[in-house]
């Protein structure tokens, strides 16, 4: 039961609702934005327990979050995944479980995830070109996404979104095109900005940048799109607009153009415990230390870390300050 007597909130008076749990770092694909070409991998033991996860979990929904995301690397890479769902969609307090997955395992994974609790799921797919998609995730099948996103509206979740990262020159003229996808399909989808994170060779990032205000205008000349109405308290980032004579519903998250860090309402922890206060600095707080060795004093220490959250972050292309990528991150 959540102690009411303790809430999670930042030195700016921002509410923490919203965890996003990484549970690997390990991924089926490396997509370019993503991953350098050669990676390293954490070692089993610096990486955090499902009973651990489970606890951090609690301990977070004991302090007023009411919404965890698991993500990755792809979460469905790890062995007990949907057991350790299953877990947390029982827990007093948590009113959405939802998760970040690349869909390549969705066939095998949709159904199991709804009936275990999983709430709604966001499918990452860059394009709709198979050999431009093997391109962007360096060996992935296109095929397998499909498939996997077949299969998950076929489960029933409440409502999927696909996520989409528009690089300039490489998939930017397929925008109207993935959106289409989406609403044949009832979709919501969003348009993210491609994020610094982490040293890349595979394209020059300041090259690649496209504003997300151009997506909405090409989206808006093409298919019409009016104002939405929203009632997720706990949402992201994104600003949702609606297509018109449809439910679904597009958003964009501008970290790059549009900072929207004033309304910020989440933490991560990292698939090794780091809990990450703001996605793009590096103040964070080592959980798996604090619950290997002082579990007793994980919530205190949770509270404590929240009054150095930062205020906002500060993105530049051509400078990389944060050396971690986004597998590491969590998505």
């Amino acid at each position: 039961m959540t102690d009411e007597s303790l809430n999670l909130r930042d030195s700016f008076g921002r509410h923490i609702r919203y965890l996003r749990l990484s549970v690997t770092d390990r991924c089926n694909l490396r997509c370019t934005y993503c991953m350098a070409e050669d990676m390293s991998f954490l070692p089993k033991s610096r990486i955090l327990t499902l009973e651990e996860m489970l606890l951090v979990s609690q301990a977070f929904i004991d302090l007023g979050v009411d919404k965890v995301r698991l993500t990755g690397g792809e979460p469905l890479v790890r062995k007990g995944v949907v057991e350790l769902a299953q877990n947390l969609a029982k827990l007093n307090g948590l009113r959405e479980l939802v998760m970040t997955t690349n869909g390549v395992l969705l066939d095998q994974f949709a159904q199991p995830l709804k009936d275990v609790g999983v709430k709604r799921l966001n499918i990452s797919i860059d394009s709709l070109q198979a050999e431009r998609f093997k391109a962007l995730t360096r060996f992935g099948d296109l095929a397998d996404v499909l498939t996997g996103i077949d299969a998950a509206i076929k489960a029933g979740f409440e409502r999927l979104k696909l996520n989409v990262v528009i690089l300039k020159g490489v998939n930017d003229d397929e925008v109207t095109d993935l959106a289409g996808y989406a609403l044949d399909r009832g979709l919501d989808i969003s348009f993210i900005e491609e994020m610094p994170l982490g040293h890349i060779t595979s394209h020059d990032r300041d090259e690649t940048a496209l504003n997300n205000t151009s997506i909405q205008q090409q989206l808006d000349a093409h298919f019409g799109l009016e104002e939405a109405v929203f009632h997720d308290v706990a949402a992201g980032p994104s600003k949702y607009l609606k297509f018109k004579n449809s439910d679904s519903k597009v958003g964009f998250i501008s970290p790059m153009t549009d900072n929207f860090c004033a309304s910020c309402n989440r933490v991560r922890v990292t698939a090794e415990g780091r809990l990450l206060l703001c996605l793009g600095n590096e103040h964070s707080l080592d959980l798996r230390e604090i619950v290997r060795e002082r579990p007793l004093k994980l919530k205190q220490e949770l509270l404590n870390a929240m009054q150095r959250k930062p205020q906002k972050h500060e993105f530049d292309p051509n400078e990389i300050t944060i050396t971690r990528h986004m597998n590491a991150t969590g998505g």
